[in-house]
């Protein structure tokens, strides 16, 4: 695929006349998906696409689209040469864009990491033997994800990585079942047996009488797949530079009121371990990591190109929310966590959440999937949904008791158009006096 693009793209940049410039992202994916319901393959199937967004600048004036290719490479020139004469005639018709900003230094670069996936059918063949004889409903991918970026001055940038997402849930009865997932760049049989056996042994605790507890505030774990759905929130405008100068972020009390969360948080955009490609669509590069916070306190702000030049900032980003979050682990080790809550709630899974009051850092949102109340360091009843409202400056900061010393891989499973390259790495959570309103 890259040497096909790089071709492609040397062509088209031929084409190029006076001071047009032209930027050519590539995004392509080999992926197998198979469908499972009942502890049985239902479907299966692959996917081969390839996708060029062809961009054509002159001055503060430009224009896009995106065209789809295939594995002929003088049709993909014919059709990519008439998308370009098509950007030529309209590029006179639009305005001046005041805050375009693309890469004029040539920066090149090639990321491609080793595939160490199994066949899909010996994944398939686990998975199975794993979920024998319970109700495993679940969808597993794996394959590559590849892209690449070049323009006119002669840069050429590529990345490819190999990863294997497979998520499911165990069914018990009515609303009532376990949400689990095992994702990563290396398979391992024995990891999806532990997994899998985690997820069996709360299964059983389901099918007791669920509980429902008053409003109040409680002794809350969030495992890394809630964690995650929480600290995410954060990323809805909270790190980047634009919504820092507008006072339109979520950490607005931090940067304004001395406001901070606690010593044990620190996250960054972990670019060189994630997903995401190592580079931006305007040609910037971007840095292994950016430390966005560092021991509670607000750190460095994810600039974009358009605001790179309005505000005189060094692009570090693509967007300006994380597409490799990665939160820094504790000291809790994973086997001792239903000790330490001691009486509570453990959450595995949440959903639906949203911003109460976003200056304020307050988000609201509700249980999901297998969440149980603990007495004496065991779990005793699932609990019915809950409905929780708190700010991150609690549970995140004067009621963080402790993140765990394992943390979990958790790519974004959408496959909208194709297969995200978003991804998070995180912890779980043990959190004091967590505000349960519902």
């Amino acid at each position: 695929m890259r040497d096909s693009f790089y071709s492609l793209a040397d062509q088209l940049v031929a084409q190029c006349a006076g001071a047009e410039v032209l930027l050519l992202n590539f995004a392509a994916e080999r992926s197998d998906f198979v469908r499972f319901n009942n502890s049985l393959l239902r479907q299966a199937g692959n996917v081969l696409q390839q996708y060029l967004d062809l961009e054509l600048i002159d001055c503060d004036k430009h224009v896009s689209e995106t065209i789809s290719l295939s594995g002929d490479g003088q049709e993909n020139l014919r059709k990519a040469s008439a998308s370009l004469d098509g950007l030529r005639a309209r590029l006179p018709q639009v305005p001046a864009d005041p805050y375009l900003l693309y890469a004029q230094e040539v920066r090149s670069s090639e990321k491609t990491g080793a595939c160490k996936l199994p066949p899909v059918k010996d994944a398939v063949g686990a998975i199975l033997t794993a979920g024998a004889g319970k109700d495993l409903v679940g969808i597993h991918a794996q394959g590559e994800s590849g892209g690449g970026f070049a323009n006119s001055f002669g840069q050429r940038n590529w990345f490819a990585t190999h990863s294997f997402h497979f998520e499911w849930c165990l069914y018990a009865q009515g609303d009532k079942a376990v949400k689990s997932a095992y994702a990563g760049f290396e398979w391992s049989g024995a990891e999806l047996a532990a997994k899998m056996a985690t997820a069996a042994g709360q299964l059983g605790a389901l099918g007791r009488p669920a509980k429902t507890v008053p409003p109040g505030e409680y002794r809350l774990y969030l495992a890394p797949a809630a964690f995650a759905e929480f600290t995410d929130m954060l990323g809805w405008g909270g790190y980047g530079l634009k919504s820092h100068r507008t006072k339109t972020t979520c950490l607005l009390k931090m940067l304004e009121e001395g406001a901070a969360f606690s010593p044990l948080f620190s996250a960054k955009e972990n670019t060189v371990e994630g997903l995401s490609p190592n580079f931006t669509d305007a040609g910037y590069v971007k840095p292994d990591s950016v430390h966005l916070v560092t021991a509670g306190r607000f750190d460095t702000c994810l600039v974009s190109p358009r605001s790179a030049r309005e505000y005189g900032a060094e692009v570090n980003s693509d967007g300006e929310s994380p597409s490799s979050l990665d939160i820094a682990a504790g000291d809790l080790p994973r086997d001792e966590v239903l000790q330490r809550l001691g009486e509570g709630v453990y959450c595995n899974q949440l959903w639906y959440l949203n911003w109460s009051d976003m200056p304020a850092c307050r988000i609201t949102g509700m249980t999901r999937f297998a969440t149980f109340w603990v007495e004496g360091g065991e779990i005793v009843a699932p609990l019915n949904v809950m409905r929780f409202d708190e700010t991150g400056y609690r549970a995140l900061g004067s009621n963080l008791l402790a993140l765990t010393r394992e943390r979990e891989f958790l790519p974004d499973s959408g496959t909208y158009d194709a297969r995200s390259t978003d991804s998070a790495r995180v912890p779980g959570a043990l959190i004091e006096g967590f505000r349960f309103t519902l």
